[in-house]
């Protein structure tokens, strides 16, 4: 029996989930943030300004922004404590609702007495949000920070402002540390913009809903329909139990990864379609995709878990 993905009805749209503006540390004003998404082609963004006392703990408004064709999703940085290496929390909240109690993080940098980050990224599950573990290669975050996270949705494995500022912007290891603990998150692609360097417009998630409204976002977020990209786009996976098939724009490679070192890769020219044998990895409880165009740019299938299509 094939396993199908992106089978839900309605279309993918393009869109950020992880920016700043002037009501924290961003340059641009949050209506100029969204006017420059909206003309490069996005669909939708979520501000998600740092939620700290500097700044006056801010949900950013931007629903005045939206018009036919963009919309946002309200959303904020969450910061609180501190992980092993001593350095701040930082977690993405998107759908974050007004109202939400901040937590005791008056600077960007921890403060005594505030609660433990897995509390805090509890409560933004529990109302509502969607929660990401935030660019964990430049934080720093350890394998048992991570861990000790246990209501995020996802982690970003590709952080565009960290890659162009500081070249620490990958997080696949901290995901895959997870997923073989057998934590069942997905991953995202961003770009942390703050608009005052190149940060901007490198990194994205393609979410497949029924409608570009914040709720139908937000729901398909949860469920998982989207995959992430700095570039091309994954059309169709279906998965047997011994191979993958992938439909995509043009690439020159097709991976396939899982537990460990063991990988199936296909290298071709311009290709829009492969098959891939799953027979390397077939004792992986996880596998996950990734393509790469003849730029370099790449895109990335959220992990599948091998028993829901054995």
């Amino acid at each position: 029996m094939t396993t199908r993905f992106f089978t839900a009805p309605g279309k993918f749209y393009r869109g950020n989930l992880h920016t700043h503006s002037t009501r924290s540390d961003g340059a641009l004003a949050p209506e100029e943030v969204c006017r420059r998404y909206q003309a490069e082609g996005y669909d939708f963004i979520a501000l998600t300004d740092h939620f700290v006392g500097q700044f006056n703990y801010p949900l950013t408004d931007t629903s005045g922004c939206r018009s036919v064709g963009f919309t946002t999703i309200p959303g904020a940085e969450l910061h609180t404590g501190s992980m092993e290496n001593g350095n701040l929390w930082h977690l993405v909240a998107v759908g974050l609702p007004a109202g939400f109690k901040p937590p005791h993080a008056p600077y960007l940098k921890p403060a005594e007495g505030s609660e433990p980050a897995s509390k805090l990224a509890q409560r933004a599950r529990d109302a509502g949000a969607f929660v990401v573990i935030v660019h964990p290669h430049w934080s720093g975050v350890s394998e048992a920070d991570a861990l000790s996270i246990t209501a995020a949705h996802a982690v970003e494995v590709y952080t565009h402002g960290c890659v162009v500022d500081n070249d620490r912007g990958e997080g696949f290891v901290t995901l895959e540390h997870l997923l073989n603990k057998g934590r069942r998150l997905n991953l995202v692609a961003t770009d942390d913009a703050h608009f005052n360097t190149p940060d901007h417009f490198g990194g994205w998630v393609m979410v497949k809903a029924g409608e570009n409204t914040p709720e139908a976002l937000l729901e398909a977020l949860k469920a998982g329909r989207f995959f992430s990209s700095t570039g091309p786009e994954i059309r169709d996976i279906r998965i047997t139990e011994r191979a993958v098939e992938i439909d995509c724009s043009s690439v020159v490679t097709l991976i396939v990864q899982g537990r460990g070192p063991a990988t199936v890769t296909q290298h071709g020219n311009a290709m829009t379609t492969g098959r891939l044998s799953l027979h390397r990895i077939a004792k992986s409880p996880w596998i996950r995709i990734t393509i790469i165009d003849r730029a370099g740019k790449r895109a990335w299938s959220n992990p599948i878990w091998v028993e829901s299509f054995k």
